[in-house]
């Protein structure tokens, strides 16, 4: 059975294209200091939707209502995990994430599972309110 190769290389080109990787979600060490076990973590409730586009250009939303508990510190600001679910940032994989919150603003996500920070290239407002 004779083959036309010359459809070969645009095959492979499409190929190659589905099978590119998306961008590694960036990482830092950073120092984390988590909140007393013995303490009551203070929880809060987003007030407003927010859309974050990540690096990665994967796009991820911090939904009005959605309810985090304080879990720490790391040198960029307060540490808040979400409260009866997990909230996830994605790149080449996908990594459980917990806001870092300065200034009324998303500035990174701490990455529990790898003890890391990622950085947003530009801090998201975020506004967030007692819990009802």
């Amino acid at each position: 059975m004779a083959r036309n190769w010359r459809h070969y290389p645009m095959a492979c080109a499409l190929v190659g294209s589905l099978t590119a990787c998306a961008a590694s979600v960036r990482q830092a060490p950073v120092d984390f200091h988590p909140r007393a076990a013995s303490m009551a973590a203070p929880r809060v409730a987003v007030l407003e939707t927010v859309t974050i586009k990540l690096p990665t250009a994967y796009i991820r939303t911090v939904d009005k209502g959605s309810r985090w508990a304080l879990a720490g510190q790391v040198p960029q600001g307060d540490v808040y995990r979400p409260v009866g679910t997990v909230f996830t940032i994605e790149g080449r994989q996908v990594h459980e994430a917990y806001l870092v919150v300065s200034q009324q603003a998303i500035v990174g996500f701490y990455l529990p599972g790898d003890r890391t920070y990622s950085a947003l290239p530009t801090p998201v407002s975020l506004s967030l309110g007692d819990m009802q």
